[in-house]
């Protein structure tokens, strides 16, 4: 019954919902992700500047690649060839390019409506601007829960479980071991709050995406020849012209966009929670970084492993086996059997991030339905025990029941995101007029969006100082402030 109802909501209803919005977004943006694209790599330069004591937007960026780029862009691309051909690639592709424009706009509008937690960082999120925004707090309390329960617990669990097996299958491993372990590691993490989890993300994501990178670019450039070739068959499979996979036409469509979105996250409403931790000059910057970060999942990490499996020369039409036994014979056939402890080890890294990214959305979720200091201790309990739990359990499960409810996930944020779409463009446009004056960092001018419920902490109007920093220096104690 799970599979029944999952497969019509993440296999259908989402996938029209997510490409559907996208597209609208994409043309009322007039293009925003290629407008910007160039600007992209200009913000990103930019974002590794931060301010003492907040999070920088390169911060960000680096704990929402840590979700994004996870063992989705091993396994997931593994299971969208097996299932639906090369074809399925190019429609992973399509759907990058119109989740660019929906990743811009959740993420600017996280920013828009973040709150400061008074201790110099910040909150923010679709439950946070579906209750300031929209003014519907029971919406935004179901968000924090489906939000909650999909990603602090459940996948979580699934992905302890593909890493201790990953690591028994290739070195041998007792799972209950390396599940103690990693439990170990990640509470060392966990006590250390958002920063700590920042500072190991800034350090393990980029070491994990550019060895990734690398090594399946040695195998691309080993096959180069072959590249132009295999371009033309993920084309013409994409749209059923080529006889060896014309019958997966249906499948091509449906697992590349399904895995697609499953992978870059863009839509899905748990990025804008790390996106709006961010300090950042206006909220439109960090929508730009946030929809580069869905090319880089897709267009470079994604497409690097279809090519690897796709030139390989083990892959065959009518393949039957799992996305991550794929990728590593895949590698191991170019490279030699070091090929499937590279993959074991890049995925053990790639979980490791994703299940801190997993913990702080959890985490935000929890912040917003209540900040006792108690209820925060139990949850890392909780989330510590299900990892040791999950890495010798059968999650099958589970996980139907977690694409479930991060299903039902999506559909409260694309419609929040919808209703709220004018604001988006307005923010938009400011930021894109203050660039054709050719001011260089935009910024937010608070009041001219007085209409909007703005925490002033936050977004001060520029040259004022924020209420707190007012109130401290005029000697008001901090327990009163």
């Amino acid at each position: 019954m799970l599979e029944v109802i999952n497969d019509f909501l993440s296999g259908k209803l989402l996938i029209v919902l997510i490409v559907g919005l996208g597209s609208y977004f994409t043309i009322r943006s007039r293009f925003v992700q290629f407008r910007h694209f160039r600007h992209m790599f200009t913000v990103f330069k930019e974002s590794l500047r931060g301010q003492a004591g907040q999070l920088s937007s390169f911060q960000a960026l680096m704990l929402s690649l840590a979700g994004r780029v996870g063992a989705g862009n091993i396994a997931g691309v593994g299971i969208a060839v097996t299932l639906g051909g090369p074809g399925a690639v190019f429609w992973m592709w399509v759907t990058a390019l119109v989740g660019m424009s929906s990743s811009f706009f959740e993420c600017t509008l996280a920013q828009v409506y973040k709150r400061a937690d008074g201790d110099g960082l910040y909150r923010g999120g679709p439950a946070y601007y579906i209750q300031h925004g929209l003014k519907l707090k029971s919406m935004a309390v179901v968000f924090s829960v489906l939000l909650l329960v999909t990603y602090g617990f459940a996948f979580n669990g699934l992905q302890s479980y593909t890493v201790t097996h990953s690591l028994q299958n290739a070195f041998g491993f007792s799972p209950n071991h390396t599940g103690i372990a990693l439990a170990v590691l990640l509470a060392i993490v966990f006590v250390g709050g958002i920063k700590r989890i920042a500072s190991v993300s800034d350090l393990l994501v980029p070491v994990k995406t550019l060895a990734y990178i690398g090594v399946t670019l040695y195998v691309i450039g080993s096959q180069i020849e072959h590249v132009p070739a295999m371009l033309e068959t993920i084309f013409k499979s994409a749209f059923g012209l080529d006889p060896a996979f014309g019958g997966l036409l249906g499948s091509a469509i449906v697992m590349g966009v399904k895995r697609g979105v499953f992978a870059n996250e863009a839509g899905l409403g748990s990025a804008p929670n790390v996106a709006a931790v961010a300090a950042v000059k206006h909220p439109g910057a960090q929508g730009v970084v946030q929809a580069f970060s869905v090319f880089l999942d897709t267009f470079v990490i994604c497409t690097c492993t279809a090519l690897l499996i796709l030139l390989s020369g083990f892959y065959t039409p009518g393949f039957e086996g799992d996305g991550i036994v794929l990728t590593q014979n895949s590698l191991a056939a170019v490279v030699g059997d070091w090929g499937r402890v590279f993959v074991s080890v890049a995925l053990s890294l790639f979980v490791f991030t994703c299940i801190l990214y997993n913990y702080y959305l959890g985490e935000t979720s929890l912040q917003f339905l209540t900040r006792n200091r108690i209820v925060l201790m139990v949850y890392r309990a909780l989330v510590l025990a299900l990892i040791v739990w999950g890495s010798v359990q059968n999650l099958s499960t589970v996980f139907a029941f977690a694409d479930i409810t991060m299903t039902c996930l999506a559909f409260v944020n694309l419609i929040s995101l919808a209703l709220l779409f004018k604001i988006g463009l307005r923010v938009m446009r400011d930021y894109d007029e203050q660039r054709r004056a050719g001011v260089g960092q935009p910024v937010f001018d608070s009041s001219k969006f007085a209409d909007l419920d703005l925490d002033l902490e936050a977004w001060p109007t520029p040259g004022k100082t924020a209420p707190r920093e007012q109130e401290a220096a005029q000697g008001v104690p901090a327990t009163q402030r």
